[in-house]
């Protein structure tokens, strides 16, 4: 791998599950996993610049020298304070949270017609910290707001927005044995079976 020894150094990004995929290579002796955490800002430059060998990634990505296994796909949800409206509901719609304060941005680009403060740049869990004062909503991933789920928010699904896709990435001109071992460990492959 890129840092010139059989340890694999896998990014991640918040809400996936690298430790699912770490425990598995380790129990089929392949060799040591690190596992980095890493912003969605900073995903696909840790790989390119050699920081991490793969990483487990939030789409969309520029693919040209990435390989992209797409691995499965998250709900989106709103996060509000428990004294929230949508915390009556089972799931919203767009059209539901029109009127609302967008803490942080979506990344599909959609925001409520309404007026917008300008909010500061985020983290994830500094946008649900301040929703829970009652200040406006965030959109995330459902496994984010279960990562950060505290007991004065309430998540519901956003039934009609685009789910996020989690996928791994590495670099093309990376293409060894140990990564296309891990490609097989991700994709459910045992030491004793083939790429076939």
């Amino acid at each position: 791998m890129t840092n010139g020894s059989d340890e694999l150094r896998l990014g991640y990004v918040t809400g996936t599950t690298p430790e699912k995929w770490a425990r598995a290579w380790r129990e089929q002796r392949r060799g040591p996993v690190t596992l980095v955490p890493l912003t969605e800002d900073d995903q696909e430059d840790a790989v390119r610049r050699g920081q991490i060998d793969m990483a487990l990634v939030r789409l969309p990505v520029e693919a040209d020298d990435l390989h992209v296994v797409r691995l499965y796909d998250e709900l989106p949800v709103v996060v509000a304070s428990r004294e929230h409206l949508v915390a009556a509901a089972d799931t919203v719609s767009v059209d539901d949270l029109d009127d609302e304060q967008l803490v942080r941005p979506h990344a599909s680009g959609w925001r409520p017609s309404a007026d917008q403060l300008d909010w500061p740049p985020m983290t994830e869990k500094d946008a649900i910290e301040t929703v829970a004062a009652g200040t406006g909503v965030v959109v995330v991933p459902m496994s984010v707001a279960r990562l950060h789920h505290r007991k004065d928010v309430v998540h519901r699904e956003v039934a009609d927005l685009p789910p996020t896709t989690i996928a791994l990435v590495w670099l093309r001109s990376r293409d060894d044995d140990m990564t296309q071992a891990f490609v097989g460990v991700v994709k459910g492959r045992t030491a004793r079976s083939s790429r076939g």
